[in-house]
């Protein structure tokens, strides 16, 4: 085993994989798998029992290798398998005698790489909506771009209270914890909406990764362009804690090291978790009412301030309906929010664990069985 699948955060990785495709994949759906990577998830989705899956990746090699895994190793179910770059080509036009629709589309990595420019973000999201059926999830996994910012404001406010403070047009670019080192391209105190470049890497590996911060606000706003409703946005070590009792098994099964004896997070698995986040869309199925509503995000054009978007304000906004009273320092401050034309009784923020009726097994297990053959 590569001293990479034994490190803490790819071990850590692969059990949030797994918890997703346990919670929203069905026996018989018809899975597409955007930047499949070299087949490292060929088993987990082999033992959803899934009816057909399609990987999609832009590296030749990474889509060969996958293909060759699948095939070697005799599945239980048909594969297909496209060498494009779903930000890039239309993949409805390569993926027509497939299996399409989908009932799943996911993004277990990469994502972030979507968000160097607006157009690349749009396309990736466009092929989504063409791929999924009416009902169908899009979900994935993503560096959390607000808890990044967060700590890399906090590195520069620390910077200005230092004696004597920070020499003129001077910025910290680095993030630094015992498990990990940010370190961003180009030194500024502005969050850009598109193509804000870091470098991740962790401790004892070799080389470190190149990301873009995903600008969450834009990707909902793009998302519902193109038909796709938000549902959840949530960390990652909030996503544990609201599945501790089902997963927590997995944890102490791979070792000592990630868990306490009750099941919590151990100090660096919370941290390493805490970088990243759960993604959850869905395409809204007309015959099922009353559809999931995307709070209504303002056009970037119109809100000249949220290019300087700083940190998490805008999880203050709600996961249903927001129904907006006033804007404040170029947020959506709102007044009430609405979930199937009723006030709910306690706000939950963007990153919260959402309404009880639009989580896990209810919302999530759609009957597959009809689509499939």
């Amino acid at each position: 085993m590569s001293s990479r699948a034994e490190s803490t955060h790819f071990r850590l990785y692969e059990f949030v994989k797994t918890a997703l495709i346990k919670i929203f994949v069905s026996p018989y759906a018809t899975v597409c798998d955007l930047y499949c990577g070299a087949g490292v998830d060929t088993d987990k989705w082999d033992d959803s029992q899934i009816g057909h899956y399609i990987g999609i990746d832009a590296s030749t090699s990474g889509i060969s290798e996958a293909q060759d895994i699948w095939e070697s190793q005799k599945k239980g179910c048909p594969a297909d398998f496209c060498n494009v770059d779903p930000c890039v080509e239309n993949l409805e036009s390569y993926l027509q005698d497939k299996g399409i629709p989908a009932d799943i589309v996911c993004c277990l990595q990469h994502l972030q790489l979507c968000f160097e420019t607006e157009e690349r973000a749009r396309s990736l999201l466009r092929n989504v909506s063409s791929l999924l059926r009416p009902g169908g999830y899009f979900f994935g996994i993503t560096p959390d771009s607000s808890t990044i910012w967060a700590k890399y404001q906090k590195n520069v406010e620390a910077s200005h209270n230092k004696v004597g403070g920070m020499k003129p047009n001077v910025v910290p670019n680095c993030i630094r914890s015992e498990s990990y080192m940010i370190t961003f391209e180009v030194e500024e105190e502005k969050f850009p909406l598109f193509g804000k470049k870091y470098q991740l890497k962790f401790a004892n590996d070799a080389g470190s990764e190149i990301h873009c911060l995903v600008h969450f606000p834009s990707f909902i706003r793009l998302a519902r362009e193109v038909g796709l409703e938000y549902v959840e946005i949530q960390n990652l070590t909030e996503f544990y804690d609201d599945n501790r009792a089902q997963f927590a098994g997995m944890f102490h099964n791979a070792g000592p090291n990630f868990v306490d004896a009750r099941g919590r997070l151990l100090p660096r698995s919370f941290d390493i978790l805490g970088l990243y986040t759960t993604f959850i869309f869905q395409k809204p199925d007309p015959d099922i009412v009353p559809p999931i509503t995307t709070p209504i995000m303002h056009e970037a054009s119109h809100v000249p301030e949220e290019r300087e978007w700083q940190g998490s304000s805008w999880r203050h906004q709600t996961s249903v309906v927001v129904v907006v009273d006033e804007e404040k320092n170029g947020h959506t401050e709102p007044s009430s929010i609405a979930i199937n034309g009723k006030i709910a009784e306690q706000e939950k923020g963007i990153l919260g664990p959402g309404p009880a009726d639009l989580r896990f097994s209810e919302a999530f297990a759609p009957d597959y069985t009809r689509h499939a053959g």
